[in-house]
């Protein structure tokens, strides 16, 4: 039986307004405008955005793209509360407030704790995160709220046993990341349908990786589906897992979003052969990871210079995997920025890692390596 927000029976196509068309440096408003109604025209609803994302130009483009131009009722809304920007009650209200304002929403369908992990959860519980998003639902400012997260399947599972309360999930999940060690996409998925929580998903080309794939990924899902497109592929594996009430997309194009809609419009899943391809293809990309990183993060909490030695080496090894520069080194900006990770390049050659890495991966030449790609 359907509840909460399962009741609304969404679209399962989502756009995520965090990778828009820009010109000149900015958000691209006209191209911006033409994807939006490119996507409500074909009968799509849902849009996420966050109080980060662009400094918070997104929310204000969701403002000038979405709310002043469609009725309040035609659309879902979307945005997130990032924790490592408060501290107090007072401040979390001026977050929220500022995000109502900047997108002229009225109340949010969905408000999320954004990017829940086990290293900033004492910033959401001792600033009563939890409890204030509550007390916004009650008061009708948001109809249904969740976090969205990026760490294990354990912590997962303590998470949603001490807060039950909460409406949904958003997990990065997509075919490479489903049996990946590190990111435990399905293991993650696993616990949260666990605990009876629908799923929105968030990266489910993986930051657009998988839209481009190796030549050998490729020819394994093309016998299995020569029809399908790889963004198809990526898309539809999200929809074919039960409690999956979404799967964002954050499309940078219009060219991209009407391949991804005609890809979505039928909200077709994968049959179980593809699913078993899709999965198959999934592991062959884990196993040519070059870095032997399984993310156990000792080297974390011995490293003086704050550097997240595993979140650099996923990205590394996603940047040989693809070969996409590009996509790879705008991620290690926000890991940096965002991720609270110092650079590669920081690293002042103490050892302490490498005594600590079951593993014994070399990590000082590691991080010169990443250094060089990244920090130039």
């Amino acid at each position: 039986m359907k509840t909460g927000i399962e009741e609304l029976d969404i679209r399962k196509l989502g756009f995520g307004l965090m990778r828009l068309p820009e010109a000149d440096g900015r958000i691209d408003l006209k191209s911006t405008i033409e994807m939006v109604d490119c996507f409500m025209q074909n009968g799509f609803t849902y849009f996420d955005t966050a109080y980060v994302y662009y400094d918070g130009e997104s929310e204000r483009i969701a403002k000038k793209a979405v709310t002043e131009r469609y009725p309040r009722e035609s659309f879902l809304l979307a945005t997130k509360l990032p924790g490592w920007e408060i501290s107090t009650k007072a401040g979390m209200k001026e977050l929220f407030e500022t995000s109502l304002e900047r997108t002229g929403a009225g109340y949010f369908d969905v408000y999320l704790l954004h990017s829940v992990m086990r290293e900033n959860r004492s910033r959401y519980d001792d600033a009563g995160a939890w409890e204030f998003v509550r007390e916004l639902k009650e008061k009708g400012l948001v109809r249904f709220w969740g976090f969205s997260y990026h760490d294990s399947a354990e912590f997962l599972d303590e998470l949603l046993i001490r807060h039950p309360e909460v409406d949904l999930v958003q997990l990065q999940i997509n075919y490479a990341d489903w049996n990946n060690s590190i990111i435990q996409s399905r293991a993650c998925y696993e616990t949260a349908r666990r605990h009876n929580k629908p799923v929105i998903i968030m990266e489910p080309l993986k930051g657009g990786l998988l839209g481009d794939v190796p030549q050998n990924i490729k020819d394994g899902l093309s016998k299995a589906n020569p029809q399908m497109s790889m963004p198809e592929w990526a898309l539809r594996f999200g929809i074919s897992l039960d409690g999956v009430i979404n799967v964002l997309s954050g499309m940078s194009s219009l060219g991209q979003m009407k391949e991804n809609v005609n890809a979505m419009k039928n909200e077709r899943p994968l049959t179980a052969g593809e699913f078993e391809a899709a999965v198959k293809a999934g592991n062959a990309i884990n196993e040519s990871a070059a870095i032997p990183c399984t993310s156990c993060r000792y080297c974390v909490e011995v490293c003086p210079q704050g550097i997240k030695i595993p979140d650099l080496f996923v990205n590394m090894n996603n940047y040989l995997i693809y070969k996409n520069l590009e996509n790879t080194k705008g991620h290690y900006g926000w890991l940096i920025s965002g991720g609270g990770s110092a650079r590669a390049g920081a690293c002042a050659e103490c050892g302490s890692c490498e005594q600590r890495c079951p593993q014994h991966i070399r990590i000082i030449d590691t991080l010169k390596e990443v250094s060089k790609i990244f920090d130039g």
